[in-house]
């Protein structure tokens, strides 16, 4: 079955540059890796990190996805990355693509590759804001967007800090709304502060990012924590659409408050997101 990454709620990164941590980060993340070739890989060592991703990809992966986070195409690495792709030698689940611009970027890709994947595009530059929603409609309805935040604040001169990246936030999060597709949220940088981490994932997940990316295995089950309904929230949902299935649309009142087609769709989308998690939950066991 083809990977649908906006149905994942984490992704733990780890440096393509050990490879003896990536049977570890497998067992950390449920849903999903990225062995990320670019940032965590110095240049001398980037062949190197190339071929023992290669390596490791050849072996079976049971239940566990693993997506590979490839250099910016106007990078040496980046051609040789795709080279890597198109020969067939690197075969992930799906692709990570660093610092895209245009859609154009995501068109070369898909050009190359010998089947058809998903693509998870980092939006990291303010270039790459200006045009993020031709992006997210390029990727298709299997691709999702990234807010490479750091990068992000970088570019615009900025602090990195909530208020800072607040409308690049929203701008992602529209961008793919627009786009039908998932959005993940800038990786936390304070590994080991769990209730900072869970305060911000609240935070994204109320502002309509599906995931958050992940760069310790402390994090992992913090996020998935906190993009899975809670009972409650099940309960409620369950209530607004049985509401409104019996009076037969329209608007009703429920609780004393004022429930109409937008708060069921809502509602649909938490109950969708429950089985979602449920799902991968089950295959975990």
């Amino acid at each position: 079955m083809r990977l649908a990454l906006s149905g994942i709620a984490c992704l733990l990164f780890v440096p393509a540059s050990r490879p003896e941590r990536f049977e570890k980060a497998c067992a950390a993340s449920p849903e999903g890796i990225v062995i990320d070739l670019e940032d965590a890989v110095p240049p001398a060592d980037k062949c190197t990190a190339r071929e023992a991703v290669i390596a490791f990809l050849r072996q079976e992966r049971p239940g566990r996805p693993v997506l590979v986070r490839i250099n910016p195409l106007s990078t040496r690495a980046g051609l040789d990355d795709l080279a890597a792709i198109a020969d067939g030698a690197l075969r992930p689940a799906g692709l990570f693509l660093a610092k895209v611009e245009a859609a154009r970027d995501i068109e070369i890709v898909r050009g190359h590759l010998p089947a058809p994947l998903p693509l998870l595009a980092a939006i990291e530059t303010a270039a790459g804001m200006k045009a993020a929603g031709e992006i997210a409609a390029a990727l298709g309805p299997d691709g999702a967007l990234g807010f490479g935040g750091a990068d992000f604040a970088v570019d615009l001169g900025a602090e990195f800090t909530w208020e800072a990246l607040y409308a690049g936030r929203a701008a992602i999060v529209q961008a793919a709304a627009i786009g039908r597709i998932g959005c993940f949220d800038v990786p936390h940088l304070g590994i080991g502060d769990q209730e900072s981490l869970a305060a911000e994932v609240a935070r994204v997940r109320a502002m309509g990012f599906t995931g958050k990316l992940a760069i310790h295995p402390s994090q992992v089950e913090t996020i998935r924590d906190g993009f899975r309904p809670t009972a409650e929230e099940i309960a409620r949902a369950r209530r607004i659409v049985d509401a409104l299935d019996t009076a037969g649309g329209g608007a009703v009142s429920l609780d004393g408050k004022m429930i109409d087609p937008p708060v069921a769709q809502a509602a649909r989308r938490t109950l969708v997101r429950a089985g979602e998690l449920a799902t991968s939950v089950k295959q975990e066991s």
